[in-house]
């Protein structure tokens, strides 16, 4: 997965706008950031994932989502290693991350819509 593809999947959902927050990328969905590029640095990505969501995306797929540093790794903010992930789990890690921050009326439409 390339830093574009990552951004093309994180655009697809609904209401999603793409920023710049601190020297890179964010995508925020009714003004809250659900994931970001380039952090820690280039050929990674961040979800906002639960801490539930998180442990079980690293165990699942060991070397691609880690926790990010401090108190922001321990709420769930996941970093993933772009170069190693296939497309599919990154969708279901931003689509998690979108469910989190999307507002309720526009995540009941688009789990509706499925």
């Amino acid at each position: 997965m390339t830093s574009n593809d990552f951004r093309r999947l994180a655009l697809s959902f609904p209401g999603t706008s793409e920023q710049v927050h601190m020297d890179h990328p964010d995508f925020r969905v009714g003004g809250k950031i659900f994931a970001t590029l380039g952090y820690p640095e280039g050929g990674w990505g961040m979800v906002k994932l639960t801490p539930l969501e998180q442990g079980m995306f690293m165990r699942a797929h060991s070397g691609i989502f880690e926790p990010c540093a401090g108190a922001w790794g321990r709420r769930g903010a996941t970093s993933v290693r772009l170069k190693a992930a296939r497309r599919h789990t990154v969708r279901r890690a931003l689509l998690g991350a979108w469910l989190l921050a999307a507002p309720k009326s526009l995540s009941k439409e688009f789990k509706e819509d499925r």
